[in-house]
């Protein structure tokens, strides 16, 4: 079995055991931390291996990445 398949399995488990909407924000909320956290770990690798740095954030910063919506 994967890592993935695992993954879907425990969140599966988790799922089955909300039953509040509390319960359903909790598990968001600690599903974000985790997702943010790994984010941070990944610019953190970048910047300490120089391929990120105070210039390339600079430019992002300018930047506009939205998906444009389209209209009918």
């Amino acid at each position: 079995m994967s890592y993935s398949e695992m993954a879907q399995l425990e969140l599966m488990n988790a799922a089955a055991n909300v039953t509040s909407q509390a319960d359903l924000d909790a598990l968001r909320l600690t599903l974000s931390l985790f997702f943010a956290e790994r984010a941070q770990q990944s610019i953190d690798k970048m910047w300490d291996e120089g391929t990120f740095d105070q210039r390339k954030l600079d430019e992002l910063r300018g930047q506009h990445l939205r998906t444009p919506y389209k209209t009918i």
